[in-house]
């Protein structure tokens, strides 16, 4: 049993350099912690906590919240609804999945050699690389898709650049079509996958890849097994960044993709919107919190078997 003193306390202990009781260690924690711990409860727990109570809840006749419990939201969500089995809603899911998986895998390639070659310039040249990187997070969002409207409309140099290489017919816009709609994608995500992969590029240990090249190793091994367990943990962390507001992204595919494909950012604007069905809007939220969730966990379990027993 641990000793404690004449007023039931545990005796003073030496942590971070101070002698604190298990009281004044408490204090201190509070002290320093609590702030973000209410700053999470209070704009994160609370309003998922609110979700998930309007989420149960039906819609009355004039859009209204009816204090009606009822679980008709999640079965229509999953397709279920009172004409049968319909499919919308499932495939949003998979093709919004699709959406922030293919735009995450394109940042992804194209961030390492972006990554390494400004990892490899002088410092003053490297400083200014990494400004243009971040250059576009300094503008909304909503006025860099405006803008690609622009570069990709009929008069634009690229819808010309395009028709003189046979892609498309003359005077004809790039968009509103897929390739917009990742061409937009990839612009603004890029950032937040180059960023956090630099990050673990500025501390690698190139002796380690020296090594692998004395021994032998072609360009694959080398950055197989030199290379990429160093800088494993900006991928992931820029992979997470870069999927979930992709995944959930609804202005880029609305602008460039001409409201013609519905995905999990539109479903979800549009019952907070005109339709004014928030107890459906506020089940797609959280069963769209809940994918992610459970495609990060998936994620950490895959990378902890194969790195045998290693989190990033």
């Amino acid at each position: 049993m641990s000793a404690h003193n004449e007023h039931g306390e545990r005796p003073a202990e030496v942590l971070f350099g101070e002698r604190l009781t298990r009281r004044d260690h408490l204090r201190r924690s509070a002290m320093l912690s609590g702030p973000g711990f209410l700053w999470v409860v209070i704009f994160l727990f609370l309003p998922l906590l609110f979700m998930v109570g309007i989420s149960v809840l039906s819609r009355g006749a004039a859009g209204e919240i009816s204090l009606t419990f009822t679980w008709e939201n999640f079965q229509r969500f999953a397709g279920f609804g009172e004409l049968g089995f319909d499919p919308m809603y499932p495939t949003i899911i998979l093709r919004s999945l699709v959406l922030g998986l293919a735009t995450t895998a394109i940042c992804l390639v194209m961030a390492f050699p972006l990554t390494f070659f400004i990892a490899g310039l002088r410092s003053p040249l490297k400083n200014l690389a990494l400004t243009l990187v971040v250059i576009p997070l300094w503008t909304n969002l909503l006025i860099r898709t405006y803008a690609w409207q622009i570069l990709l409309a009929g008069d634009g140099w690229l819808a010309r650049a395009a028709a003189w290489v046979g892609l498309t017919g003359a005077g004809e816009a790039l968009y509103p079509g897929t390739l917009a709609v990742y061409t937009g994608m990839v612009c603004d995500f890029l950032p937040f996958l180059v960023l956090p992969l630099y990050a673990s590029v500025e501390k690698m240990d190139w002796s380690i890849v020296e090594a692998a090249m004395d021994l032998g190793a072609n360009g694959w091994r080398v950055f197989q097994h030199a290379v990429l367990p160093q800088v494993k943990p900006g991928v992931a962390a820029g992979c997470i960044l870069t999927f979930i507001p992709a995944m959930g992204t609804f202005v880029i595919p609305d602008l460039l993709g001409g409201s013609k494909t519905m995905l999990l950012g539109n479903a979800i604007q549009q019952q907070f919107g005109p339709s004014r069905d928030w107890p459906f809007g506020a089940a797609i939220t959280l069963l769209a919190v809940v994918i992610v969730m459970l495609g990060l966990w998936l994620f950490y379990r895959l990378d902890a078997k194969r790195g045998e027993g290693m989190i990033l």
